[in-house]
């Protein structure tokens, strides 16, 4: 196995409800102190950075977990855990067990939000340090009707008879990633979906557990409110130097947003890129050429 081969990984994780497993991978060189940590968005999977960790095995060791609830990883006892505290704690946890004292960010969507609650605590933990983080399309300020919109098939079940069925599925609800080709969206589909249970009727499912819904679907209007109030607090204690990239036609992170985000707390440099929507997927050569030179220029 080379460098260049990605390596399947998993550390033990807690929450209230008991022990589950937390799968990772990892590209580069194991003893690389230079560590990258790239985190996936809300249903996908840590395959979603196959091309960029494969861009950046050269100078970092590349870890892309699959956040619990999703791909390799376990599916939480209680459901009510599914939320970004959990998801900190088991990065938390991750970052212990690959020894790494700084560490390099790239998340989108829900693997930004994770990022930035993490970034926005490290006073709390000094021996943790987040030095340069990529935020894909998201900020403290997320757009109601974005979020209405992916919760209309959020854990919904759904069933496919082939792979090209489920190629059709994913191409049409996730059509804002702009991808350009069949084989693009054969890449991002394999890896999230699995097979169906005979007994279930066979076929193939997504690879979610279909209970992270339940979390999305009880937050009230208050609720979201003073947790957008807390974001941009912690956002404002970031000390990393942050990149926020966006899909030009995202309805997910506004332009209001981002240049919030460019003119308070870190001053996020701030890149579009044309003819995509919420989020852009890291799998073109122009936008893996602006995370690369972000994360590595000096």
């Amino acid at each position: 196995m080379t460098l260049l081969t990605p390596r399947q990984g998993f550390v033990q994780c807690l929450s209230p409800a008991g022990l589950h497993r937390m799968a990772w991978r990892e590209w580069g060189d194991p003893a690389n102190p230079r560590v990258l940590l790239c985190v996936h968005g809300l249903t996908r999977v840590g395959n979603d950075f196959d091309r960029l960790a494969l861009a950046l095995a050269d100078r970092y060791r590349v870890v892309c977990p699959d956040v619990v609830g999703r791909g390799a990883s376990d599916w939480l006892r209680d459901p009510r855990h599914y939320g970004i505290g959990q998801y900190v704690a088991d990065m938390v946890t991750l970052i212990a067990r690959l020894d790494a004292e700084v560490v390099d960010w790239v998340g989108t969507s829900m693997g930004g939000l994770i990022g930035m609650t993490l970034a926005g605590q490290e006073e709390a933990a000094p021996r943790l340090k987040l030095r340069r983080m990529v935020i894909n399309d998201v900020g403290p300020t997320l757009d109601a009707a974005a979020l209405a919109r992916i919760g209309e098939y959020l854990g919904k079940p759904v069933y496919f008879a082939s792979e090209d069925e489920a190629i059709d599925y994913v191409a049409a609800i996730s059509a804002p990633f702009g991808l350009r080709t069949r084989e693009q969206w054969r890449e991002i589909t394999l890896p999230v979906i699995r097979p169906r249970p005979a007994a279930e009727g066979g076929g193939l499912r997504l690879h979610y557990d279909p209970r992270i819904g339940e979390p999305f679907r009880a937050v009230t209007a208050a609720a979201a409110h003073a947790g957008e109030a807390a974001l941009w607090q912690l956002y404002e204690r970031i000390s990393a130097r942050v990149l926020v990239t966006r899909g030009a036609q995202s309805d997910l992170l506004s332009v209001a947003t981002a240049q919030r985000m460019a003119d308070c707390g870190p001053r996020a440099r701030v890149v579009e890129f044309a003819g995509v929507g919420h989020a852009p997927m890291f799998m073109h050569d122009e936008q893996i050429a602006v995370v690369r030179q972000f994360l590595l220029e000096e």
